[in-house]
């Protein structure tokens, strides 16, 4: 029994690690275990056992003093770790569909895609609430998703919209379609003179999806709270 609990304990402890290597890209030991409340020592015995499992791999960076620290970060093999929405059958739906219907009729059903979401996140963001409400809340919704999205206020009165994860990502790969609609859902979500520019993009081989979300004119100052 003690046994079963241990090692119930030591699956839960690498599942916080590889979380917050997802979120938080790549981390030191020092830092990781500060997060969770442990020693360096027992962060470093779980990132090297998920090392030989091929789920993380350290970059060494130089420090001013002493030896390079070692920063962790996920592999292209942790993502199975992550879910993504039937990507075989979104794929090959794709395909099936440009085939019969051609470009513009795979256009046409991204198109009424995406309106069905307008209509879902203008039922839950209030065309009232101040910008950093209404990013808040499609935060919610995108994580709801499965996005794992975040919302980060920056010194210049801007907002850094963060997706660490895309549960659409093989389909998103095969229609780059999913990706552009997306800038439109998000610039409807937010209403009229709200800036939205995408700044990393998982699909090109970033770590994560960011958006930069500028305030319109006159409303900068507004905040979240």
């Amino acid at each position: 029994m003690a046994e079963t609990h241990r090692q119930t304990g030591e699956r839960k402890t690498r599942r916080a690690i590889v979380k917050l290597l997802k979120t938080e890209g790549p981390t030191d030991s020092a830092q990781l275990a500060a997060r969770l409340g442990l020693t360096a020592m027992a962060v470093r015995q779980h990132l090297y056992d998920l090392q030989r499992e091929n789920l993380v791999e350290a970059e060494e960076r130089p420090v001013p003093v002493g030896r390079p620290a070692k920063h962790w970060r996920l592999t292209r093999e942790a993502d199975r770790l992550f879910p993504e929405a039937y990507a075989e059958l979104s794929v090959a739906l794709i395909g099936a569909l440009e085939e019969t219907f051609g470009a513009e009729g795979l256009d046409r059903v991204l198109g009424s895609r995406c309106a069905r979401q307008r209509e879902e996140y203008a039922r839950r963001i209030p065309a009232s609430a101040p910008l950093g409400k209404k990013l808040e809340e499609l935060a919610r919704v995108r994580t709801e998703e499965g996005y794992m999205a975040e919302v980060r206020e920056e010194p210049d009165g801007s907002f850094l919209l963060v997706e660490n994860h895309c549960p659409i990502c093989a389909a998103a790969t095969a229609c780059q379609g999913f990706c552009s609609t997306e800038l439109e859902l998000f610039r409807s979500a937010l209403g009229p003179g709200v800036g939205v520019e995408r700044e990393e993009h998982i699909v090109s081989g970033d770590r994560r999806c960011a958006y930069r979300v500028t305030p319109a004119a006159g409303g900068r100052r507004a905040r979240s709270r």
